[in-house]
């Protein structure tokens, strides 16, 4: 095993991927879960560029948005928001209450206390309580399809073995036998 390793620790080409693949495997990391980490603890309040990420967690909005797509979503001004956005909102009444929901403009009322946005999922029947431009986080501006496919692969017990575990633990692995080898040397 150990010619093995000297093999590919000696091989220029194979050093040079695997150190870009490192790279790029940790930046993605971080990044996700520094995203992922800021709005937990905001409660969904801080923007990174006026910029957020959102999960679906129901069919409501299906055939354009399923089940653990992710959404980033664009901070504007309430003024901006046109009938057939998809906005993102946090719940104020109902069975909405305390929840954050990403539904479509379907009609705006201008009222004395300000704009009023009527909402509806695209597969639901029924219209939301009336949304108020306070509620409103933002619009959705695209779906993250990588970071959608990968929250449905993580989301899947093979998919996190096979996506996430598996490939850390040969990291890791090739960490360890990389410090080893280095301590080799030194001796």
């Amino acid at each position: 095993m150990k010619n093995t390793v000297d093999k590919i620790k000696n091989n220029k080409c194979l050093r040079i991927i695997y150190k870009i693949l490192k790279a790029i495997t940790t930046l993605l990391i971080i990044l996700i879960v520094s995203v992922i980490f800021v709005q937990r603890i905001s409660n969904n309040k801080v923007t990174i560029g006026g910029y957020s990420v959102f999960t679906i967690i129901t069919e409501s909005m299906v055939p354009k948005y399923q089940v653990g797509d992710m959404l980033l979503s664009k901070k504007c001004d309430i003024d901006k928001i046109k009938v057939g956005d998809d906005v993102v909102y946090m719940g104020k009444s109902g069975t909405f209450e305390g929840k954050i929901v990403t539904h479509r403009v379907i009609k705006i009322d201008k009222t004395s206390n300000g704009l009023e946005f009527h909402t509806k999922g695209i597969a639901n029947a029924v219209e939301d309580p009336l949304v108020n431009g306070d509620q409103i986080y933002g619009v959705v501006s695209k779906k993250l399809f990588f970071l959608s496919m990968l929250s449905k692969l993580v989301n899947n017990i093979y998919g996190f073995y096979f996506i996430i575990f598996i490939p850390f633990a040969i990291m890791i692995f090739l960490e360890i036998i990389a410090m080893m080898h280095e301590k080799d040397k030194k001796n």
